[in-house]
């Protein structure tokens, strides 16, 4: 018998420790087989011919896309070498006996060290190992001797300091290199966020800098779009030259016909402000996929730019609502500082609560679960609001001075007025004042007359508006016991201690220690009004902005949307292209799975004007966005698409007229904040080595492409626009006649900064932490004036008047009907399926991967090598499906009808309710990546867009409802 892992190999299944493959894989079930089989590329020293025919496939189809290791000639090797641009000589021996020593063997041990064991055993052993295997062509590049003089050379060592690349919140990293090239990434015990630890996908991200399926050069796309491409190799001159020809096309009729969407920015001053803005484009959002609906109602209601955490120094008491603490990313921050900073809140007695259909990560650090039922967040958020006041248990002071709730409300739900102001009942003179007279004292209860009219506080409104919300209600709704939710708000009372104070850093401040941590459940079709029920439950307690209390950012600075969103007006068609300000989505996030919608369907809509060219920068819509079919079929209609992406991925396979090759680490970024919510620091992506192949950094390319388009120079050129997005000092702005180097950019902008160093300091420090955030920034209460000078939104009176004009306008009730001035609940649209459809799908994240970036990274892989469905035990047994098994989801559009299928096999967990099933979000890529083969399919195969399946802002929905059978 042949043995299926190691060509021509003799085989004797069950030997074990007689085959390097051990355990054996021939025994094994097939998908075991084919996991194994990518399990063993790592440790493959040379190509087999199975390993080739898996490199050159893409490469074959796709010039430019990797490069065969048995291929490259010896001539080339030395060349890198001579030049710096591969390890000499030597470096593998000492690299693999360090890591021997260090898992206490030997050199020759480095054969069988896995991908797990390089993520478990530490970064010294795996940076090793990787740099053996992804240097170019692993081994055979580092082992042997000089060309010049036929001794090993002597190697020289140092560490450069950097971002990380790949993650959300921009982590320190050192990378080691060994004679020009690195060897190994750790984190940089200097930076704030992260204290010298790494994520895996942090530590594997080396990978990412060797990966041979890297896009090497610019291609150009031969075939028609929508199907999986073929391209041919380019140069850049004749790339650009087609990007900027057809930019110029669109910008002589209308520089709004060119679109601009990006991935998580990281150097956002270049990108999202300069570069869009030097065209005129238009820019498209990636955040309605993350939490944007969540985003939005914290500036409709508080005036900040954020979503709910917690003041983990001084909390007691933390609602983990939706929120995967330790699997995935939050508000601002990611899979590190949130984390650490609860242990050590969990060592000093706080308690926390996870709230989720899911127990993740964070279970065994937490003290209880609610598995609440999908989709049903908002009727116990209500049913909360509704027992802390029953109890009688409400920040006065807070909710009379800093909100709305003693404004008066008519019967027609507007505010009373008089000459332009609100009007509250005065306790003091029995008569309706105004809400800023001096000596005023508000009542936040009662009914009264004015005008010959009967008006209520805002708050006696909200009272009211609770009263059928119950306990007892919400438990049908919820899954939940009425006598939990009972407890949940007790617990919440009792720790959020109204009326106490403490200081903090000489400073008097409020101390209100209970929050609620929560982020991606707010993509949901109810999403906006829920977490603008989670803030009115805070803001009974007075712990908005309090010490211990809820967070929304880092520091308390109003945002322009807090007054854009209360006076936007609901215009007339014809609208742009995500129907901003229109009758559907006045209120508007700017969706790209909508986008998708109305590219297919213009007219119905209102569209008149579609986008003729689109850049894609470091975004994979396709692979990460919902309903993965409206996306291909909207997006394929818009003539001419470059993609920027270090990879092929499935939005650049399928769609991408041009393919723009990107750096990964090897490029300048930033700035970036790398502070959080107690310390102001700032840091710099940082090249640590040269671009490999024909990549390039963006900022590279977008001075190439506005130069192609004579758009660099002038004052209004690009480098106009970047002095004014890096607000450079006069002394330092770039001279508007010249092209600068990046790094010399980078000087200017930290020499502007006052770092007399200028880009040097961060050359050798990684990061420059500024000091401390004073309480008088961080908390809403004491800073000057209080709140940002603000007053909260509780009552929303301008969501009626939204909700108004869209009925006016023509709007059909699915779009106008959770535009209330409070959260009302209504069953989700899902909820509308047929009864065989009885399960609800949920997606997650994974600490492995960042959205839909990592699963082509083999050392990250193998920890989460495919897609799995999460199912319970009870769930399964009824269906007859055991552990392992292949089946069948299908989801069903309530709405419409339709129905979507992926195939994907089981796992079993008690971790999860009866009645709900989960994926993880980041798998699906096309089998353009060797890595990628046979992962499995995208959850977001099974989503849908639309109405009933976005929220009223917009923002995506990542519910609907399945049934689940054997495939």
């Amino acid at each position: 018998m042949t043995c299926p892992d190691r060509s021509g190999a003799a085989c004797a299944p069950g030997a074990v420790g007689a085959c390097p493959a051990t355990p054996c894989a021939a025994a094994a079930p097939s998908w075991r087989r084919a996991r194994h089989r990518r399990a063993m590329l790592l440790y493959e020293h040379f190509p087999t011919a199975a390993s080739r025919e898996r490199e050159q496939r893409p490469t074959d189809r796709n010039p430019g896309i990797g490069q065969p290791r048995d291929t490259r000639s010896d001539a080339r090797i030395e060349r890198g070498r001579a030049g710096g641009g591969i390890a000499p000589a030597g470096a593998a021996r000492l690299l693999l006996a360090s890591a021997g020593r260090a898992i206490g063997g030997t050199e020759e041990m480095h054969g069988n060290i896995t991908r797990r064991g390089f993520l478990k055993g530490g970064v010294a052993v795996g940076g090793a190992v990787a740099a053996a295997h992804f240097l170019y062509g692993g081994v055979e590049t580092l082992v042997g001797t000089s060309p010049a003089s036929g001794a090993a050379p002597e190697l020289s060592e140092e560490l450069v300091p950097t971002v990380c690349w790949i993650g959300k919140q921009d982590c320190g990293i050192l990378a080691r290199r060994v004679g020009g090239r690195v060897v190994k990434l750790e984190g940089n015990p200097a930076h704030p966020r992260n204290a010298g630890t790494l994520c895996p996908k942090g530590i594997a991200q080396i990978s990412a800098l060797y990966d041979p399926n890297r896009v090497r050069t610019p291609l150009i796309r031969t075939n028609e779009k929508g199907v999986p491409g073929q391209f041919r190799q380019a140069t850049w001159d004749e790339a650009l030259g087609l990007v900027a020809e057809r930019i110029k096309a669109a910008r002589a009729k209308n520089p709004k016909l060119v679109l601009w969407q990006k991935g998580r920015s990281k150097a956002e001053p270049f990108y999202d402000t300069a570069f869009v803005a030097t065209l005129g484009a238009e820019k498209l959002h990636h955040g309605a996929f993350c939490s944007d609906a969540g985003y939005r109602a914290c500036e409709y209601t508080v005036g900040l730019n954020g979503v709910l955490h917690p003041d983990y120094r001084h909390t007691r008491y933390v609602l983990h609502w939706g929120y995967n603490l330790t699997n995935a990313g939050g508000n601002k921050l990611c899979w590190i500082t949130y984390p650490r900073q609860w242990l050590e809140a969990k060592a000093n007695g706080a308690r926390a609560v996870v709230i989720d259909p899911r127990l993740h990560g964070v279970g065994p650090h937490t003290d209880d679960w609610l598995p609440v039922r999908p989709g049903s967040d908002l009727a116990l958020a209500l049913a909360l609001c509704h027992e802390v006041i029953s109890q009688g248990a409400i920040d006065v002071e807070y909710l009379t001075r800093y909100t709305n709730a003693p404004f008066l409300v008519g019967e027609n739900g507007r505010f009373v007025r008089a000459e332009g102001k609100e009007l509250v009942w005065d306790t003091a003179t029995g008569a309706a004042a105004p809400f800023d007279q001096p000596g005023v004292r508000p009542a936040l209860e009662g009914s009264f007359v004015v005008g010959g009219a009967r008006v209520r506080p805002a708050f006696q409104v909200l009272k009211e508006h609770l009263s059928r919300y119950s306990a007892e209600w919400a438990a049908d709704i919820c899954g939940v016991p009425a006598t939990a939710i009972r407890r949940l708000a007790a617990d919440l009372v009792e720790n959020a201690r109204i009326g106490a104070t403490t200081v903090v850093d000489g400073v008097a401040v409020p101390y209100r220690p209970v929050a609620i941590h929560t982020y991606h459940m707010a993509q949901q079709e109810l999403g906006f009004q829920t977490v603008r029920a989670m803030l009115i439950l805070m803001m009974l307690l007075g712990a908005v902005g309090a010490v211990g209390g809820q967070q929304i950012d880092f520091t308390w600075t109003i945002h322009a949307n807090f007054a854009k969103w209360d006076t936007i007006q609901v215009k007339d068609p014809p609208y742009n292209v995500w129907l901003e300000s229109s009758k559907y989505f006045p209120l508007n996030s700017n969706n790209s799975a909508v986008v998708a919608m109305v590219l297919q369907d213009p007219q119905r809509w209102g569209v008149e004007t579609l986008p003729e060219v689109m850049i894609v920068h470091m975004t994979n819509p396709v692979l990460a966005f919902g309903s993965q079919k409206d996306i291909i079929d909207g997006f394929k209609r818009i003539p001419f698409i470059a993609v920027i992406d270090a990879w092929l991925s499935k939005t650049a396979d399928l769609l991408a007229d041009v393919v723009l090759p990107a750096a990964t680490l090897e490029k300048y970024e930033g700035p970036s904040s790398a502070g959080d919510l107690y310390l102001d620091a700032v840091a710099v992506r940082l090249p640590i080595m040269e671009p490999l192949g024909e990549s390039r950094g963006e900022i590279d390319i977008y001075l190439d492409l506005c130069e192609k388009l004579g758009l660099l120079f002038g004052t209004d050129g690009y480098l106009a626009r970047i002095n004014q997005a890096l607000n450079l000092k006069d002394a330092y702005r770039l001279p508007l006649d010249r092209r600068p180097a990046v790094r010399d950019i980078f000087d200017r902008w930290a020499r502007s900064q006052g770092l007399d160093e200028g880009i040097a300091y961060f050359e050798r420090n990684g990061v420059w932490v500024k000091g401390k955030v004073p309480p008088t920034s961080r908390y809403g209460y004491v800073t000057s004036p209080p709140f940002g000078g603000v007053r909260h939104r509780l009552y929303g009176e301008s969501l009626l008047r939204l909700r108004e004009e869209m009925r006016a306008k023509g709007a059909d009730e699915v779009f106008w009907r959770d535009y209330t001035p409070l959260p009302e609940w209504r069953p989700p649209t899902m909820e509308r399926s047929p009864a065989q459809y009885d399960l609800y799908l949920v997606t997650f994240k994974l600490i492995e991967f960042k959205q839909a970036r990592g699963t082509q990274l083999p050392l990250v892989a193998e920890l989460a090598p495919r897609q799995r469905l999460w199912m319970n035990p009870a769930t399964a047994q009824a269906r007859g499906i055991r552990e392992g098994d292949e089946v069948w989801v299908e989801s069903h559009n309530a709405v419409t009808g339709e129905t979507k299928r992926i195939k994907v096999r089981v796992t079993l967990t008690q971790a999860i309710r009866p009645d709900t099933v989960g994926l993880p979000h980041h798998y699906g890529e096309t089998a353009r990546h060797p890595w990628t083969v046979g992962q499995g399919a995208a959850a977001a195969e099974l989503l849908f867009t639309g109405p009933g399946y976005v929220a009223n802002t917009a923002d995506q929905s990542f519910h609907t409802k399945v049934r689940v059978f054997k495939a």
